[in-house]
């Protein structure tokens, strides 16, 4: 029987160490982050979406997704526009630059991918992996306890007997 903690463990341990690659890659080819190259193919994929939309698909808080935005945005790679459907919130958009360099780094990313896992494993396998792979995060997606929320704001009670100042 497969040990599921081993499992875990070499899927976040995989995780980390392509993350690592990929990002100082991008950063080198193209003074691009991996995480904002996320950003940006969720935004491509989509045309454009809320904050909230793009929290939900990249599995962080509305107020990370919105700090990571505020970035692209400062970096003039996407920008928000006023959402004709609900006045509360805007839509966000890549601009011309963040769809080149999105362009521009969508090979380097497959060209190292390839290196550390198309060139290990045989055409039928990965196409296993992907397919295993693309199940466990729709069942994970499927069940809001994965979702990240905003930390729950703190209610003040009422003092107790411990936080009566002695007098």
């Amino acid at each position: 029987m497969t040990d599921l903690t081993s499992l875990f463990t070499d899927l976040v341990r995989l995780e980390t160490r392509l993350y690592n690659v990929l990002d100082a890659r991008l950063k080198a080819e193209h003074g691009l982050p991996l995480g904002q190259f996320e950003f940006l193919r969720v935004i491509a994929a989509r045309g454009n979406a809320r904050v909230y939309d793009l929290a939900h698909d990249i599995a962080i808080t509305v107020g990370a997704t919105s700090k990571a935005v505020d970035r692209l945005e400062s970096a003039g790679r996407c920008r928000r526009t006023a959402n004709p459907h609900d006045r509360r919130s805007s839509l966000v958009e890549l601009t011309p630059a963040g769809a080149e360099i999105l362009a521009a780094a969508t090979p380097t990313v497959e060209a190292e991918l390839n290196i550390w896992v198309g060139s290990v494993l045989p055409a039928a396998n990965l196409e296993q992996l992907a397919t295993m792979l693309s199940m466990l995060r729709q069942r994970a997606e499927s069940d809001p306890r994965t979702d990240r929320t905003e930390p729950a704001a703190t209610t003040r009670q009422a003092p107790g007997p411990l936080d009566t100042p002695q007098t």
